[in-house]
């Protein structure tokens, strides 16, 4: 049976929505983070300083045609407080990368990410049926990669010079997977996480 390519959709836990990202998010995602050069330090394009420029990094993931992208909600607030996207997802080939990501420094350490991972990658594995999730990031970002280990991901390999940072700069990106057959463990893993607090 082959996959289904990802479509907007809703994606509804405890702790987070997932909702597709439109630009009536864009002043609720300022607000939480934009000008925060830490927050959009590891990301390619401009750091978003002003509302309209938040707007137009609304406007770049939502009319790439390789992205899927979701504007992370906190359900008591109903505010955006981050953005997270599937990307380059191929239904023949079973696989799509998980990227994009950013959370306000308030999500950081928190729920947030467990839980958003868990809804997506739920999402991609049980309903989708893809039997390959990835990630890639920056050598650089640690806290990155540390993250995506957490989830159960294994580590793939760096390819070497591979894009261009913001500031010139060349990164190699480091890149992490999980397959299907290893999604149940991790699930457990993920779900007994957010359990315990």
């Amino acid at each position: 049976m082959t996959a289904k390519l990802p479509s907007p959709t809703v994606l509804t836990g405890r702790h987070v929505r997932l909702e597709p990202l439109t630009t009536a998010h864009a002043a609720d995602l300022f607000e939480a983070a934009g000008g925060d050069e830490e927050v959009f330090r590891w990301l390619p394009g401009p750091v978003p300083g002003t509302p309209a420029e938040m707007v137009g990094t609304v406007e770049t993931r939502t009319g790439d045609p390789d992205c899927v992208p979701f504007a992370v909600i906190v359900p008591e607030t109903g505010r955006a407080i981050g953005m997270t996207c599937y990307f380059d997802a191929s239904a023949e080939d079973e696989h799509l990368e998980i990227g994009g990501t950013w959370y306000a420094r308030s999500a950081w350490r928190t729920a947030v990410n467990t839980e958003s991972k868990l809804l997506l990658l739920t999402h991609a594995f049980e309903e989708l049926g893809m039997g390959r999730v990835c990630w890639k990031t920056d050598h650089l970002n640690e806290r990155s990669q540390n993250a995506i280990r957490r989830l159960g991901a294994q580590y793939e390999g760096t390819l070497r010079r591979a894009r261009r940072r913001r500031d010139g700069s060349w990164r190699d990106s480091v890149y992490f997977s999980m397959l299907a057959d290893e999604w149940p463990a991790a699930k457990d893993r993920l779900t007994d996480r957010l359990l315990a607090g």
